[in-house]
């Protein structure tokens, strides 16, 4: 068994590899370097496909021009990849990328030209052409961040049939139903949205391994909020503030929920407070209690992850170069800092995988 982990990078300020690959040893800790990708520019967003074989990279552009979706075909023996396509994303800044169950259809959320664009993944993991394109408009109260519409991340429900998408320019979640043909051909149909509070910036999203809950963070209010899931409908429960203290402004940025469903972790992103923030769960209600903050060791936390094992927590700190590790105590979901941590220019998005390998 190998774990393997992924790393992409911002490149645009500081030319280098927009993807670094590193061999995760899941009983001490430590990573070591295999391999690194020159992007085109900003492979910002990195996911995994469900097997593990594939890996899609946005390639940010904040320019005139589209960004992109990247494949990349995984060696897990040798620790490499390789590009196998690239297809326009329709819009500027492919910001997140999602994949439903089967494998077979991406979703690409783009930040500055407020849509999301479907794809078709073929049998070998190459994307096809995009299937559709849904452009979205609003604004909000926050002067020179919602002026429009900014669609910063899509989630899949549970079950597949529908698709929420967090716009932090208008402070809405859209509501979209999945439709695949008998030409297993993905559709979305527009079916509403749930208002957030005012100024909240909904940014990242992920439902609760039960399936009863979601939870999001908002970057804009510094705000955690817990939700019920039924029928294709999320039921507010409550709000929690993921910072430790008032800030001028407020940045949080990720959420994960460990492996056994126990604990929830959000980053955020300064500018007085680099932490992540620890909840416990209560599986009855989908309520949180807050446990504590970890500070990061490093300036401006954009994303994390929890290594297949859950021993584990990294945190890629894009302004300080570096991505901290943590021993996550799986009983009491603390995070203690390991002395040894990774250098790397200007990291963005993490993605980790265990692969059985056969010679």
């Amino acid at each position: 068994m190998r774990t393997i982990l992924f790393v992409g990078s911002f490149t645009d300020k500081v030319p280098g590899r927009g993807i670094n690959i590193y061999e995760f040893n899941n009983e001490t800790g430590e990573a070591k370097f295999l391999y690194g990708v020159d992007s085109l520019i900003n492979s910002s967003f990195l996911r995994l496909s469900p097997d593990g074989k594939i890996l899609y990279s946005v390639i940010e552009s904040q320019m005139a021009y589209n960004g992109k979706v990247a494949a990349y075909g995984v060696d897990s023996l040798k620790g490499q990849v390789s590009l196998l396509s690239m297809q326009d994303c329709g819009g500027r800044n492919p910001v997140h990328l999602e994949i439903d169950k089967s494998g077979q259809f991406l979703v690409n959320s783009n930040y500055t030209d407020p849509g999301i664009s479907i794809f078709k993944i073929n049998s070998n993991g190459t994307l096809n052409t995009r299937l559709q394109t849904i452009n979205f408009q609003g604004s909000s109260i926050i002067d020179g961040r919602q002026e429009s519409a900014h669609i910063h991340s899509s989630n899949f429900s549970p079950d597949g049939q529908f698709l929420f998408s967090q716009d932090l320019g208008s402070d809405k979640i859209h509501r979209m139903k999945v439709s695949i043909s008998r030409e297993e051909v993905m559709h979305i149909t527009q079916l509403g949205h749930l208002d957030v509070k005012p100024g909240s910036g909904p940014r990242h999203f992920t439902f609760h391994p039960n399936g009863k809950y979601a939870y999001g963070i908002s970057e804009l209010s510094g705000k955690l909020t817990a939700y019920h899931y039924k029928d294709e409908n999320l039921e507010y429960i409550e709000d929690h503030m993921a910072y430790s203290k008032t800030q001028s402004i407020y940045r949080s940025a990720d959420i994960h929920i460990s492996p056994d469903g126990r604990f929830l972790y959000a980053s955020n992103r300064g500018p007085e407070e680099d932490t992540i923030v620890i909840y416990s769960i209560n599986l009855m209600d989908g309520t949180l209690e807050l446990l504590g903050h970890a500070p990061t060791y490093g300036s401006h936390p954009r994303n994390f992850a929890i290594d297949p094992s859950g021993k584990f927590l990294l945190v890629a700190n894009q302004f300080s170069n570096n991505i901290t590790i943590f021993r996550r105590d799986l009983i009491t979901g603390n995070l203690k800092k390991l002395t040894h941590e990774i250098q790397i220019d200007n990291p963005s998005s993490l993605q980790m995988r265990s692969y059985t390998l056969i010679k």
